[in-house]
């Protein structure tokens, strides 16, 4: 217990529902709660689900009661070591924050083409669960301030293999430019990160009640920065990973007060031990998730619906997409399993793949905002072939009459090491390196060779 300050433990005593005691005892114990969520694009089936979680442990798994696709782990494997990993089977998210299914569950229309913005996506995890519910006509733009987190979140989001989702880099101010646009914003707010102290206790050395403070003011600029975006009767979504009412209750009466915002309370089981918090004048509902309560680290979430604003209006506009050229569409089509509602997109001599529904949305957004990602790269434009990219090997629109390789588990580390799979296989040309009928990335096989072309960067440095 004394690696927490009495600066911080004093500030605990008045929160609502708190057992000082209990709260403490479980920081003391230290113990480490894993829980990962099932990437409905790739597992379909309940029996696959099952079979990459008992490749990753021998113990039985149990399920995470407030999301569809979340399980906890009895123990912490190491997932760098785990091709189901590297495949984008799964993201490994914490378990309190899959709560954010629960409320969209709630508060969206989730059969309806929607616009969703996620503002402060990096690396990723709520993104790749917001992905999982919205329908295949939605968009998703999921946005990172920080250049260097903006591509750790565009790489997570090419694991995760949807078309419909573009990642920006931009601050939250330059999404007025885009007045009553989205339907739904999500805020998971930069925070002084105290609900995860259990998880992280070097983080401890980081807070103090100034860095609070900071982190409060900081969260009103964003919101009030990126509201206007958010269209009249939008969803707003607000979370932190804090225990301090300066960034939690009080945010929510900040919002009250100077917005036009109504609270949507959302139905939470007796069972799952989530504490409903209530705050300012018109009793407005979030929930706190305590470690010694749930299984799970400190979170905090809550929900509104916006009253009043602006409904876009889309000025007439040039539309600045190139199609795929007709002339290069045999480069293309072999490798897709089905363009029927894509649109293919020529940019810089790549091409990009997404549906296209959100044509439009991808015109404007390229206008406004700067797009690190959009869609689904599908490779270059060579003279005579495309060279598949790695996003195209990562998504669901490769063909299955891609010619590919099934590899055992010691050849796919090595693949995925960048080194020769050491592998004896007939077909030439491009081939997807599979593992367990999931995607790994691309080799080329030559007569005398295998040229392995899985990214540089994204290889494993760490010897098993």
């Amino acid at each position: 217990m004394d690696f927490l300050p009495d600066t911080f433990t004093n500030t605990l005593a008045a929160l609502p529902e708190i057992d000082l005691a209990a709260f403490l005892r479980v920081h003391a114990a230290g113990e480490k709660i894993t829980s990962l969520r099932i990437n409905p694009n790739k597992i379909r089936e309940e029996a696959t689900a099952q079979k990459v979680l008992q490749s990753l442990v021998d113990a039985p798994t149990s399920k995470v009661p407030w999301s569809q696709y979340g399980y906890y782990l009895a123990t912490r494997p190491f997932f760098t070591f785990d091709p189901f990993f590297h495949a984008g089977a799964y993201y490994v998210q914490e378990a309190s924050s899959m709560f954010l299914e629960q409320i969209v569950r709630h508060a969206c229309d989730l059969s309806a083409p929607l616009k969703v913005l996620d503002l402060c996506a990096a690396p990723g995890g709520k993104s790749t669960l917001l992905q999982s519910l919205i329908s295949e006509e939605s968009l998703l733009v999921s946005n990172e301030v920080i250049k260097s987190r903006a591509a750790l979140l565009a790489d997570n989001i090419s694991k995760w293999g949807a078309a419909n989702v573009v990642v920006t880099n931009n601050d939250p101010r330059d999404f007025r430019r885009l007045p009553g646009y989205f339907d739904v914003m999500v805020v998971d707010a930069p925070c002084s990160g105290s609900g995860l102290f259990r998880r992280d206790p070097e983080s401890v050395e980081e807070w103090s009640p100034e860095n609070v403070a900071l982190c409060s003011e900081r969260q009103q600029r964003i919101l009030a920065d990126a509201l206007p975006a958010l269209k009249e009767n939008g969803i707003l979504i607000y979370a932190t990973c804090s225990y301090s009412r300066e960034e939690d209750e009080a945010i929510m009466e900040w919002l009250e007060d100077n917005f036009s915002l109504e609270n949507i309370a959302v139905p939470v089981s007796a069972s799952w031990n989530i504490v409903t918090t209530i705050a300012g004048k018109k009793k407005a509902e979030g929930y706190r998730f305590y470690p010694d309560k749930v299984k799970g680290e400190g979170f905090f979430i809550t929900c509104f619906r916006k009253t009043a604003g602006d409904v876009f209006v889309a000025k007439k506009q040039k539309d600045i997409l190139t199609p795929v050229p007709r002339k290069e569409l045999g480069k293309v089509l072999p490798w897709m399993e089905d363009l029927s509602d894509a649109f293919l997109m020529e940019h810089q001599g790549e091409v990009l793949i997404f549906p296209e529904k959100i044509a439009p949305a991808v015109s404007l957004l390229q206008q406004h905002l700067y797009l690190r990602k959009a869609g689904v790269k599908a490779g270059q434009l060579a003279q005579k072939e495309l060279i598949p990219d790695h996003q195209l090997a990562m998504s669901t629109l490769v063909s299955s009459a891609t010619p590919s390789v099934s590899l055992t588990r010691e050849q796919a580390l090595r693949y995925l090491r960048k080194e020769d799979p050491q592998v004896t296989v007939n077909t030439r040309g491009w081939t997807l390196m599979r593992y367990e009928d999931m995607h790994l990335g691309w080799a080329k096989i030559l007569p005398n060779r295998i040229n392995n072309y899985y990214p540089k960067e994204l290889r494993i440095l760490k010897d098993v």
